[in-house]
């Protein structure tokens, strides 16, 4: 299931994985704690990296709980948070865990390198 979530849900927009009273502990900047803001998200990123998928290093489960850590790849194709489309190349990494019960996502953590992102798109002192 969270497998399918990071190529279905997050690459390529399926909504059907995550249960209608999901929530997510760590919702990003301007995102609603809720299924809508999680889904809100991944839109963006689709609409600004158009080829935005992942690559799943690992993941591990303890009872319903599942942790993955995986690093995106896209092509920066359209605007990102204020952002204008710059074509470079980016990847970064993050480690997610969710919840899973009775075949939803229920809950979600997660911890993403958003300043590496930020500093390859040139958004950073020091970005290239």
């Amino acid at each position: 299931m969270v497998r399918r979530n990071a190529e279905e849900v997050q690459g390529g927009g399926n909504d059907e994985l995550f249960a209608d009273d999901f929530v997510d502990h760590t919702p990003q900047p301007g995102r609603t704690p809720d299924k809508a803001g999680a889904l809100e998200l991944y839109k963006v990123l689709r609409a600004a990296f158009p080829d935005f998928h992942a690559v799943i290093h690992w993941q591990a489960a303890e009872g319903n709980l599942v942790t993955i850590y995986k690093t995106y790849h896209g092509t920066h194709e359209g605007e990102f948070f204020g952002i204008a489309p710059t074509g470079k190349a980016i990847r970064f990494e993050t480690v997610d865990a969710m919840r899973v019960v009775d075949g939803r996502i229920t809950e979600h953590w997660g911890v993403a390198n958003l300043f590496s992102l930020m500093e390859q798109l040139g958004a950073t002192p020091g970005g290239r």
